[in-house]
């Protein structure tokens, strides 16, 4: 979807400003299913929660591919927000993960879920692109039977394997706080800024640049594939070692390397850019995601009482999720009005937020 959404909707939308709407309905679908997502799995569990969104979001692919075979725009929009939906759920495997082992190896094994990314990298992209020219079907169609089919084999996988880890019943104790007090910490503060500023500027970015390189520089579908999966791959294989790196030198310092890589995205990418500008824009914007998101994520699940776990969760993820559904929506109107410099300009508002964020927060921590 991040790779054809803009590409579909450019071909399908009644204009080209449009052409990035269904990837603002994805996120904003995600935006939208965040709080209920988290309702469901603190009454029914994780695992039933994850199961309930896979077996639905199984026939996002099936709608997009009939949107795209039938020319209708609105219901390719429907497949997006479905997808975007599925995301939600999918978001909480890090807490999930947070939840199942120890405090000081959270850092790690976020690593190592993250690393399902790589695989990622390489097989959307190549079902997107392999699967679009099927004999008899319109273009891109059978890159969504694809996508469908994908997610129902996720749904096997975690009905077989998955199992829900209960919270020692000692650590959730109490009532939670309201939002006015657990808001007051200085490391959850800066721990959901992180996220905000990792998804946004990302979501600004990415959500473009198919377009911008397709659609109106011209470069081939393939040359797009490379670079879109490039940046995949520069959001996931840093995981190997980003987490040890948070043991070793600290949340805050891997926070503002991140910061400072997002800021390179502008510079590297900005005026006339050529396909390598866009490859090396794209996979700084990867490694500096995942240092915000590994560094803000580790910062997020030892900012909160156990009890407080799904409120805190819950209004991080809407925030984060809410905010990148107006960068997605935002993206393809700059984009089409004012071209792929704007995008940048509005990037550096959000990355110069973190810098005085960080130095409040440490100086916070440190009195």
């Amino acid at each position: 979807m991040v790779l054809l959404g803009g590409i579909v909707g450019a071909k399908l939308a009644p204009d080209l400003s449009w052409a990035t709407l269904p990837l603002a309905v994805m996120v904003l679908g995600t935006a939208c299913t965040t709080v209920p997502a988290t309702m469901l799995m603190a009454r029914y569990g994780r695992k039933a929660g994850f199961l309930v969104a896979s077996g639905y979001s199984s026939t996002a692919g099936l709608v997009a591919a009939l949107a795209i075979y039938a020319g209708n725009f609105p219901l390719f929009c429907v497949a997006a927000f479905l997808v975007g939906s599925n995301t939600a759920f999918m978001q909480q495997f890090r807490f999930a993960v947070a939840e199942s082992v120890p405090a000081d190896q959270i850092a790690k094994c976020l690593s190592l879920l993250m690393l399902a990314g790589i695989f990622a990298a390489f097989v959307g992209p190549a079902i997107a692109s392999g699967f679009s020219q099927v004999a008899g079907l319109p273009q891109y169609v059978g890159s969504f039977l694809g996508m469908s089919l994908m997610i129902s084999c996720s749904f096997l996988v975690l009905l077989i394997f998955y199992k829900n880890v209960p919270l020692d019943e000692r650590e959730v104790f109490g009532d939670p706080r309201p939002y006015a007090r657990i808001l007051r910490e200085p490391n959850l503060l800066l721990a959901m800024g992180a996220a905000v500023v990792a998804w946004s500027v990302m979501s600004l970015v990415m959500t473009a640049t198919p377009v911008s390189m397709h659609e109106m520089d011209h470069h081939s579908l393939e040359d797009t594939a490379w670079v879109i999966q490039s940046h995949i791959l520069a959001m996931y294989v840093p995981s190997l070692f980003s987490g040890f790196l948070v043991s070793w030198f600290g949340v805050y310092r891997i926070i503002t390397v991140g910061t400072v890589l997002m800021m390179g995205v502008v510079f590297v990418a900005y005026g006339d850019p050529q396909l390598m500008h866009y490859w090396g824009a794209m996979v700084l914007l990867g490694i500096g995601w995942n240092f915000l998101f590994v560094g803000g994520t580790t910062l997020l699940t030892t900012s909160y009482r156990a009890v407080e776990r799904f409120k805190v969760q819950a209004l991080n993820d809407f925030l984060v999720f809410g905010l990148q559904a107006v960068g997605s929506l935002g993206s393809g109107v700059l984009l089409a009005l004012y071209g792929w410099n704007s995008i940048l300009w509005l990037c550096l508002p959000w990355l110069i937020m973190l810098p005085p964020l960080l130095w409040l927060t440490t100086r916070a921590v440190r009195q």
